[in-house]
């Protein structure tokens, strides 16, 4: 075998090998492949094995409103702080500061750059936003909303989940082979505002309210007694479970709170699941950083004695007496959880929480019976799409149209088998693109074949005939394949989901079908006309 393509030969041989390696793990084989191994192979989308699709719409003004109620509370701490007699609250979407003078103009601009003053009246101030903060504002919200779901998602243990964001306010998740449609909808759309606010026991209102309501009487009770509210003061509710079931009975406690929130879930470093030993019941431990810890000492330390409520998204979780000052920054939430319902509450407070509420737009469960479906309707069209293709080759172009078919089986393995290599999810616009590929790959010896059948007519000798082929239909495959990557790199670039399957598939089809085409089939014809002389080409 001659030199100058013993290299292209042990090229092919090495590409099979290690194709065929990589695409094990996908096939039945894989629980007796080694554990190295077992990390790679083509993963089914949520169009073939089923699953969850859900679409989101971030409530990007609640953003904007949480934004200037933080700045109100933030410039009302600063004024004490100062021991500036003043007063700072949110009025729809303004800051409305109350007495104005030059010391408060002071502080808002060195504190607050981001409120700008808009107008003045009877002694007060009206600090806003501009257009450009507001919609900064909202673009940051949506982009940490994503990434708030990704990393929920990743720690819940989905394969190869799709989340993206659609539009300018939408979030689209994708999570193929989900079950628990319900538990992963729950995970996904907690708000997971974590915060830390005193019962106001010491109220005569305290007394009057009901220990308990019935399910959905929750409003009718916040109605009844909003009237004898103290300033600064709410009611939330809490679940009550079964002591011996641990389900939820759909009867609420009810809890006076201040309003005053002294501590929230932005100082979490470390959320986990613990068991108490003395109930055996699951619960989660939650560790603050240095600044959290400080502040957690002083809240426990100012307020011995009295009800500290731990509260996520309103709800109270739990409402335990300090006893004493709690230094180290270690504290635990319990309520009597199942042992899911503390892992998804560790997954959402160490994730952190969303910046704004989510709203469902779309939720479509893909049930596994509709994607086997799919995948069956998938190969027989595949199947019978290569057999018809196999058959007009090599009846159109004899045996040249056997080699031509033996590069095409090339190119599907080695498409698969670099799929398998990067872990890609294999989607219907996934096999739409394998399928384009291969017509590529086919229409390529078409150009060849019919170009060596020209320098057969004009006379020349199969040998000359074949380098001849080649040599002219080059560039025009070599054109045509670029410009056909180009747009799959700008379809995987700027689309979403389905698109990305599509172009991911058709880009490397494109590849592997030039190294095929232009090296795999000329191999075989050097390989045939180098060890004997041929006088007539079957083509």
């Amino acid at each position: 075998m001659k030199k100058k393509f013993l290299w292209r030969v042990s090229l092919i041989t090495a590409a099979t090998i290690l194709s065929v390696i990589f695409f094990l793990p996908s096939t039945r084989l894989a629980p007796s492949l080694p554990e190295w191994l077992g990390k790679y192979g083509l993963t089914l989308g949520l169009d073939l094995q089923g699953g969850v699709h859900l679409v989101y719409e971030v409530d990007t003004e609640k953003t904007v409103e949480v934004t200037l109620e933080r700045s109100a509370a933030g410039l009302t701490n600063a004024f004490s702080e100062k021991k500036i007699e003043a007063k700072a609250e949110k009025q729809g979407l303004e800051v409305v500061i109350s007495p104005d003078n030059e010391q408060v103009k002071k502080i808002v601009q060195e504190q607050f750059p981001n409120l700008s003053l808009e107008r003045q009246a009877e002694g007060r101030a009206f600090y806003g936003l501009d257009s450009s903060e507001v919609n900064r504002i909202k673009n940051f919200a949506v982009d940490q909303a994503l990434e708030t779901i990704r990393n929920r998602v990743d720690q819940f243990g989905v394969s190869e989940p799709t989340i993206h964001r659609q539009a300018a306010n939408e979030i689209v998740i994708e999570l193929p082979g989900v079950k628990d449609t319900k538990r992963a909808i729950d995970l996904v759309g907690k708000t997971a505002l974590l915060e830390f606010k005193i019962l106001d026991d010491e109220s005569p209102l305290a007394a009057q309210l009901p220990a308990t309501v019935a399910p959905g009487q929750e409003q009718s009770i916040v109605q009844q007694y909003v009237s004898q509210l103290p300033e600064g003061d709410e009611i939330l509710f809490g679940k009550i479970r079964d002591t011996e079931t641990g389900t939820d009975t759909g009867i609420k406690a009810v809890y006076l709170v201040k309003k005053l929130t002294l501590i929230t879930g932005d100082f979490l470093t470390e959320a986990r699941v613990n068991i108490d030993q003395r109930y055996n019941e699951p619960y989660v431990g939650i560790s603050f950083d240095a600044t959290g810890a400080k502040l957690f000492e002083q809240v426990t330390s100012n307020n011995v004695k009295k009800r500290l409520a731990i509260i996520l998204d309103s709800n109270v979780y739990s409402a335990p007496v300090i006893q004493e000052k709690i230094a180290g920054g270690n504290a635990s939430i319990t309520g009597s959880f199942t042992m899911d319902e503390a892992k998804d509450l560790a997954i959402v407070l160490r994730s952190g929480s969303l910046p704004a509420p989510l709203k469902m737009q779309q939720n479509v469960t893909v049930g596994p019976s509709l994607g086997k479906d799919s995948i069956q309707a998938g190969i027989r069209a595949g199947i019978i799409g290569a057999v018809m293709v196999i058959v007009f080759m090599v009846v159109y172009y004899k045996f040249s149209g056997v080699i031509a078919n033996f590069a095409l089986v090339l190119n599907i393995l080695y498409l698969l088998g670099v799929l398998a290599a990067f872990r890609a999810t294999l989607t219907l616009p996934g096999i739409a693109g394998i399928i384009l590929a291969i017509g590529m790959a086919v229409d390529s010896n078409v150009l060849m074949f019919e170009r060596m059948r020209e320098e057969l007519r004009l006379g020349k000798t199969p040998r000359a005939a074949i380098d001849s082929g080649y040599d002219k239909a080059f560039w025009t495959i070599f054109d045509s394949h670029v410009t056909t990557l180009i747009t799959a790199v700008v379809l995987f670039q700027f689309g979403t989901g389905p698109i990305k399957g599509f172009a991911v598939t058709l880009g490397w089809g494109v590849l592997i079908n030039l190294f095929t085409a232009l090296i795999g089939t000329k191999t075989i014809f050097d390989i045939i006309t180098t060890k004997r002389e041929i006088k007539r080409l079957s083509i």
